[in-house]
């Protein structure tokens, strides 16, 4: 068994004298259903609509459709309500004496049913004479066909404006008209009471956006308009990073055994089951998408699925509306779904007028019979075949006893758009006679423009009205003959008794600037119950944290990803983020890599412990220091002082002095005049000890030599030689550093590199060959003084000073040696710790292994502190 869906309305205009009062029915009916229900008047509104579904074992039709539609017709009562929108529009025209003075309006309906060669046999019927089916000749020229109003669905527009653009007469679409392959510009009389589909699908992509929503699975009607839709849906989704894992096409026609073969036997529709991470569904809401969606469920329930609990999205062709024989099937499936509706308002007293109807129309209403008896489910005549002995309709019951789902009280958006697009041809047509008022008294010449008023004369009325409805809503088209109005977002409450409530939650704006087309309330949307009222995630896979990023899994759509940590130095401050960022430069991240907290200056200062050893050291030095020039300065006459060039050591003294404070100079922050001093007075300070180290060294040897008879180093021995290898010496470094200072002078700099959380404030060399220049050079002179203290070593005890200079040189070499490859492995403050701690060793090995010895025998073994203890005759 299967079910074909209807297609909606077609309303037509005829126009006839006011004193004719002309039935516009036709005699020769293109169908042999009982269709009509007509109204006297001068104005007539002709009607083509499809109320009805028909059961059938295949979707092809005999050689006699009408006969197959006759003995299978399954209603869907909720469709008419748009009959009742038109009857109450004509009423309200009626009732109001300024809109049509003198001319009453009344209205004929066809039913198409769903084959188009139907449709097109209807609207042929009505161009045609009224008593035979022959086209193009009307020999009743009391009837003028001057515009159609239709129809619900593009199928059933396109075959209703193929057949009217040739004679001109304007079409008012009143649901979306999506041609296939641009057909809209062909038919310069189509006006469509909808915006333009894309705007629904740019609403679809703000939606999915605003709820961060990028995993869905997509349901399309599996014909050209399904086609096309996904055309033109497919490049927003990539565009906007949505991605689909799944699209399922539906039959184009509702039929039973197709679905159960689909789901039972290919398993076409298991995805939409199995796929538990897609818990949002775009559905493109055709006919009969709302019938075929409900088959699936009933077919997947019977064979044990999981229940869906889904987020369903629709656009405005969507309405929840059912088969009378699905009045039963449960529609719990479709809480909380959210659809575009078209935008409508209730207009006042329509409630009442719902309220009046009753089978008893039944002589004037063809279609309120089988409305009737499918709505209620119980037979009106005795003389109805009531083979199931049902309880007959007392005629008294009321509509608003129906659940929503088979009859809704409230008017629909495509009932709002029928009620409008009446109000828009009556303006036009009160313009359109408003502008040839000569004949406003005569009778003959009323007669005489309604039979010379032509179809294509509404076209520059209809492109231009406005004017504004009994509700306030101005009505009025855009350049693309397309209605000015914007879109609600309902959510669909659904009720145990196949009730539901449309809710609205939002709007669609297709004016609005882009990015804020859509605004939502999320505090009024109701989600399915399988959420817990908490907000569905749909995604391929969990959110990638702050702190690490999306890497594409190869192989699958780009929605689906790995989540992989930040690279150091970066950070990802949000969830899914593609790209991890650097931090700036005075900022490092944080532990998690998800946010960057500013870096701490750092410099070795005087008081961190660190620095405040080094201070403790430095003056403790420089005091031993200064002791030892008092000793050396109160016992100046005595021999041994005398021996050790008095003036070598006050230089060799003051020069340990100058290394011990200098020290001063590398703590604190780095400052221009302190970088520009700390590398070139410390090295002119070390130079000048060193060569008076050497100094001291030459003459212990020279003097030795001295002493030896026939000797003639007589003359190199005194204060000359001593006092010119300092100054020379000294001259050379104080050469280099001068260089150094002209050409790349040392400056202060932030390293913010070296190390994570801190900028070190440092001195940069500016030019790290100069730099390594003075310490080589340092190095030189210490080897030097090394060699020949020395090769010195054995020269008899009395003069054997050195023996220690040796010591305190091989203490500074091995210092200065260690300092290298340290100082390049550490960073920060710890260099300069370095640096002082080469400083004041080196200093120190000399301090005590030249001067110790010394003291120790001016202060605790003065006997040994005389002139024979220091001549020694060589054994």
């Amino acid at each position: 068994m299967g079910v074909t869906r209807m297609m909606p309305f077609v309303f037509l205009f005829c126009i006839t004298c006011k004193s004719y009062a002309i039935d516009c029915s036709i005699p020769d009916d293109p169908l042999p259903i009982p269709h009509q229900f007509p109204q006297p008047g001068n104005v007539i509104l002709g009607t083509i609509t499809s109320q009805a579904f028909f059961f059938h074992n295949s979707p092809s039709f005999t050689e006699d459709p009408t006969q197959t539609l006759i003995n299978e017709v399954i209603y869907v009562p909720n469709v008419y309500q748009h009959i009742l929108a038109l009857v109450f529009a004509v009423k309200e025209i009626n009732k109001n004496p300024e809109l049509l003075p003198n001319i009453t309006l009344g209205f004929h309906i066809v039913n198409n049913y769903f084959p188009a060669k139907i449709t097109y046999k209807a609207i042929l019927s009505l161009l045609s004479t009224q008593q035979k089916f022959v086209l193009n000749f009307t020999c009743d020229l009391k009837k003028t066909l001057i515009a159609a109003i239709g129809g619900r669905m593009t199928e059933t527009s396109f075959t209703m404006a193929t057949v009217l653009a040739n004679y001109k007469i304007p079409q008012l679409t009143f649901g979306t008209f999506s041609p296939i392959h641009g057909e809209k510009n062909v038919f310069p009389s189509l006006y469509q009471m909808v915006p333009n589909e894309m705007h629904q699908f740019t609403g679809v992509i703000r939606l999915l956006q605003h709820f961060r929503w990028i995993w869905i699975g997509i349901l399309a009607v599996d014909d050209d308009y399904g086609d096309m839709f996904l055309q033109k849906i497919e490049p927003l989704l990539s565009e906007n990073s949505i991605c689909y894992a799944f699209i399922l096409r539906t039959p184009a026609k509702a039929y039973l055994d197709e679905y159960i073969q689909l789901i039972t036997v290919e398993l076409k529709y298991d995805q939409l089951f199995i796929e538990d991470k897609v818990k949002v569904c775009l559905i493109y809401g055709l006919s009969p998408a709302m019938e075929n969606l409900r088959m699936i469920v009933l077919v997947a329930s019977v064979f044990s699925w999981t229940p869906l609990g889904k987020v369903w999205i629709v656009t405005s062709h969507w309405n929840f509306e059912s088969l009378s024989i699905q009045r039963l099937w449960d529609i719990q499936t479709f809480h909380g779904a959210l659809s575009f509706t078209v935008r409508s308002k209730e207009p006042p007293e329509f409630q009442e007028f719902l309220q009046t109807v009753r089978p008893s129309w039944a002589k004037e209403d063809n279609f309120i019979q089988n409305f009737w008896e499918q709505a209620f489910d119980c037979p009106i005549h005795i003389s109805s075949i009531n083979e199931d002995n049902k309880v007959l309709c007392t005629g008294d019951e009321k509509l608003e006893s129906l659940p929503s789902i088979l009859f809704e009280m409230s008017m629909t958006g495509h009932s709002y758009n029928v009620y409008n697009a009446v109000h828009v041809m009556v303006h036009s047509l009160h313009a359109l006679l408003k502008s040839r008022s000569r004949c406003r008294n005569a009778i003959g010449t009323e007669e005489v423009i309604f039979q010379d008023l032509k179809p294509w004369q509404f076209n520059s009325f209809l492109k231009s009205i406005v004017f504004n409805n009994s509700m306030g809503d101005t009505i009025t088209f855009n350049e693309n003959r397309e209605l000015i109005t914007g879109f609600d977002v309902a959510n669909w409450i659904t009720f145990h008794n196949n009730s539901f409530s449309r809710v609205k939650v939002g709007t669609l704006e297709p004016r609005a600037s882009p990015g804020r087309e859509l605004t939502l309330n999320d505090n009024q949307i109701v989600w399915h119950r399988s959420f817990n009222q908490g907000l569905p995630i749909s995604l391929c896979n969990d959110h990638c944290s702050p702190g690490s990023r999306r890497k594409k899994k190869e192989g699958e759509k780009f929605c689906c990803y790995d989540c992989v940590p930040c690279s150091e130095g970066q950070i990802s401050a949000e969830t899914n983020m593609d790209v991890c960022m650097k931090c700036p430069e005075n900022e490092y991240p944080n532990n998690i890599q998800n946010q960057c907290i500013p870096k701490v200056l750092t410099y070795l200062s005087y008081n961190e412990p660190l620095g405040i050893l080094f201070v403790t050291l430095a003056i403790v030095f420089s005091l031993i220091t200064v002791f030892v020039l008092g000793i050396f300065w109160r016992h100046q006459e005595t021999p041994i002082v005398k021996a050790n060039n008095w003036r070598l050591t006050c230089i060799l003294l003051l020069s340990l002095l100058l290394c011990f404070l200098c020290s001063f100079l590398f703590l604190e922050r780095p400052e221009k005049m302190t970088c520009l001093l700390r590398q070139i007075t410390f090295g002119i300070i070390f130079s000048v000890a060193l060569l008076s180290v050497l100094a001291k060294t030459m003459t212990v040897i020279l003097a030795f030599m001295a002493t030896k008879p026939g000797s003639g180093m007589r003359k190199w021995v005194g204060k000359g030689l001593a006092n010119s290898i300092v100054l020379s010496g000294s001259f050379i470094q104080l050469g280099i550093c001068t260089i150094w200072l002209s050409t790349s002078p040392p400056f202060p700099d932030r390293d913010r590199h070296s190390l994570k959380g801190e900028i070190i404030m440092e001195c940069n060399e500016g030019s790290v060959i100069m730099f390594y220049c003075v310490l080589g050079y340092m190095c030189f002179l210490a080897s030097i003084s090394l060699n020949i203290a020395f090769q010195a070593r054995k020269l008899p005890s009395s003069f054997n000073e050195a023996k220690f200079i040796t010591f305190s040189m091989l203490v500074f070499c091995s210092v200065w040696l260690s300092f290298v490859p340290t100082y390049l492995s550490t960073k920060g403050k710890y260099m300069v710790a370095v640096e002082i701690f080469s400083i004041l060793s080196s200093s120190a090995g000399l301090l005590g292994y030249i001067f110790f010895p010394k003291c120790y025998i001016i202060l605790l073994r003065p006997e040994m502190n005389k002139k024979e203890h220091l001549i020694r005759k060589e054994m």
